[in-house]
């Protein structure tokens, strides 16, 4: 479990560029908390500016619910969330990587790093469109520290375009998500990031020519808690909502809940079990338009 600061600081169309010069101060606060089960499991509240949404993995359905759409599957094969991948769990930036390709080296903030590529195949990216949005491209680059084999920096680039119902001309979403990791710990023998900040762009051209808006948005976390082998934490964890329906929206959209120190609890549906596991652990266990949440194998549109 831990905490975040997200703010928009600027947003560009054809005509004039605005930047948010009190970005401090219009930061947004919120906190989120992480649930984990392998294999391929795992389950997120995140809480900002009034807002919360979720969003989980049962193993064979990927899910989110926000205020605005309710909640809603996910189309095409399971994926990890993409803040697992943030230093939070080695083991799933390891498996994501093992298939990657080296293209080379770079210095990042100083440490020397090989770089692997990751591409989404089109099977899968075909699996992932629906309607008349279709999945273009979805390329990954992971910097992997020399010295310590660590991730410490992700590049994500996401590219989807969306045929106008009335023939004209289709509209292109391209969200490019920077991620630097920091901080790493040891909790129980594995190293684990405790803090990072991510920079998303959100990029819309198409249907006019010169017609474009790009919105940039930044997010700083910290992990206040992680712990092994959670006690009472089960498979009933991790259950999809009972209402959920079928979307085209390909990420889940994470917003937070503003003000201090608020109870998460679990799944819909599961409030024996989450008071069960608030019990055992003391109380406080356990997108902008969007933002980043269950990760395509990685990130938001």
């Amino acid at each position: 479990m831990g905490k975040v600061r997200m703010v928009a600081t600027e947003f560009e169309n054809a005509g004039r560029l605005v930047k948010n010069r009190n970005a401090a101060r219009c930061a947004e606060p919120g906190r989120f908390v992480l649930w984990q089960m392998a294999p391929e499991k795992w389950y997120i509240e995140l809480a900002v500016g009034g807002s919360k949404v979720h969003a989980g993995c049962n193993g064979k359905l990927v899910w989110r619910h926000t205020p605005w759409l309710g909640s809603h599957a996910a189309k095409g094969p399971v994926r990890p969330l993409r803040r697992a991948l943030q230093g939070l769990d080695p083991l799933t930036a390891a498996s994501m990587f093992a298939g990657a390709r080296c293209i080379g080296e770079r210095k990042v903030n100083g440490e020397d790093c090989f770089i692997l590529k990751l591409c989404t195949d089109p099977e899968t990216l075909k699996a992932r469109t629906e309607g008349l949005a279709e999945i273009i491209r979805h390329v990954m680059f992971g910097y992997f520290s020399q010295r310590t084999g660590l991730l410490v920096h992700i590049e994500d680039s996401h590219l989807t375009r969306i045929q106008s119902t009335t023939g004209g001309d289709a509209v292109y979403w391209e969200t490019t998500i920077n991620s630097f990791i920091e901080d790493y710990r040891p909790v129980d023998g594995i190293m684990i990031a405790h803090s990072g900040r991510s920079a998303v762009t959100l990029f819309r051209f198409g249907e006019v020519a010169m017609s474009h808006t790009k919105t940039r948005m930044e997010e700083a976390w910290s992990i206040e808690e992680v712990a092994f082998n959670v006690p009472g934490l089960s498979m009933d964890c991790f259950i999809p909502p009972t209402d959920i329906k079928s979307g085209s929206v390909s990420e889940t959209v994470e917003l937070p809940h503003g003000g201090e120190k608020s109870k998460f609890g679990p799944p819909p549906g599961h409030r024996a079990k989450v008071a069960a596991l608030e019990k055992t652990d003391g109380g406080d266990s356990v997108e902008r338009n969007r933002s980043t949440e269950d990760f395509d194998f990685g990130n938001s549109k």
